[in-house]
């Protein structure tokens, strides 16, 4: 058994990031585990750009309110207590409502193969297609 050693909380990037948004990352397996775990924490209408995970990714709300969107328009409302799961390759993006704070646990893990990139990242979300998705919350 090992205590992990609590990480300093990190603002996310601009490039990745619309709005504020900070990670904890509370743990990265060591091999042959290639499981990672952060708590991101969104401010209001803070969301992350278009990306994907080569092995799927899990976000579980841990308070407030939040959206999952896909390329294809669907659109998940998250409360606390709510589980979404994006399969591996599917272009989405998550963050918090308009008027609320949310946190998740995000929960990947990378593919054990380093010519494949954990995640891809493109451009960041449009503000009609997060006040598309937006509306879900009031809907």
């Amino acid at each position: 058994m090992e205590h992990l050693q609590r990480q300093s909380t990190s603002k996310l990037p601009a490039e990745r990031f619309t709005g504020d948004a900070w990670l904890d990352m509370l743990a990265v397996g060591t091999a042959p585990s290639r499981l990672t775990v952060g708590l991101v924490r969104f401010a209001p209408c803070a969301r992350t750009a278009w990306h994907r995970h080569a092995v799927g990714q899990t976000l579980h709300c841990v308070s407030g309110t939040g959206l999952v969107a896909t390329r294809d328009g669907k659109v998940v409302v998250l409360r606390a207590g709510d589980t979404v799961h994006t399969p591996p390759g599917e272009w989405h993006w998550h963050g918090a409502a308009p008027d609320a704070f949310m946190e998740h646990l995000a929960i990947s893990e990378a593919s054990g193969d380093p010519d494949i990139p954990d995640v891809d990242w493109v451009e960041h979300v449009t503000e009609e297609e997060y006040r598309s998705a937006a509306a879900t919350t009031t809907a």
